[in-house]
């Protein structure tokens, strides 16, 4: 492992803490928190998909532990991190980062969370209700994070970040 991406990816895990704390938008028995996915997006640009995997589960560890989130962060975040990353690994276009994100955690990381609600959180929700939140959650920060990524491949500075991965 190489040190640069591991320390760059704490940072992202810190960050993501923050702002998924401060930017939290209550939605029935969820909490979306779309700053998530903007990190997702982010990491997943810069270092690939199982560093992007590794923020979404440091992120979601923080957010339990504290009481900022649900155990539902964990499907929700982790399969949109890994997605994202792992289609724009191999196709690079950032509208692949968009599809990877919003598939991931707005429909199978959605589906995935069912069962953790009906075992863990007791929830009488419908398998598709995680959906539409998930989904809109995701496109929140997918956006901002996708936008953001297009402006760091523009500058050089961002370059030698992107470089770590390799």
């Amino acid at each position: 492992m190489k040190t640069k991406p591991l320390v760059f990816t704490a940072l992202c895990i810190a960050i993501g803490y923050i702002g998924g704390s401060l930017i939290v938008i209550p939605l029935g028995f969820v909490r979306a928190a779309p700053f998530q996915h903007f990190m997702n997006i982010i990491v997943s640009f810069l270092l690939g998909p199982w560093y992007s995997l590794a923020q979404a589960f440091g992120v979601s560890v923080l957010r339990n532990i504290t009481g900022t989130g649900s155990l539902l962060a964990f499907p929700g975040s982790m399969i949109g991190a890994f997605l994202s990353g792992y289609l724009f690994r191999k196709g690079k276009k950032f509208y692949l980062l968009a599809v990877g994100e919003i598939i991931g955690t707005g429909l199978i990381g959605a589906l995935a969370s069912y069962p953790i609600a009906r075992l863990f959180l007791s929830s009488e929700a419908a398998l598709f209700g995680f959906v539409p939140v998930f989904f809109v959650s995701a496109l929140i920060g997918t956006i901002g994070g996708v936008v953001l990524a297009y402006q760091m491949k523009k500058h050089s500075a961002f370059s030698k970040i992107s470089q770590m991965r390799n």
